[in-house]
């Protein structure tokens, strides 16, 4: 895939990204893929692909924060002791 279109694809899914948080809409992206869809197949492809890296990095993102607080609770309990 060409520069520009990796590049282009990674500036919409990061204003679609916004959107979703904004709106609490967590399906907007496939409105939009749609609408990509019909006018470029690899934009929409390379958009796709740049949501679902996003979405897959901010679950496990929140994954890693929750192991981290639960094992800093724990700490905290036993010092307490």
């Amino acid at each position: 895939m060409s520069d520009t279109i990796i590049s282009l694809a990674a500036k919409l899914a990061e204003d679609t990204m916004k959107v979703m948080d904004e709106t609490g809409e967590d399906r907007f992206f496939v409105e939009v893929g749609e609408v990509l869809g019909a006018a470029s197949q690899s934009l929409e492809e390379a958009f796709l692909t740049e949501i679902r890296v996003r979405l897959a990095e901010r679950k496990a993102r929140q994954f890693v924060i929750k192991r981290l607080t639960a094992h800093r609770s724990k700490q905290k309990a036993i010092e307490k002791q």
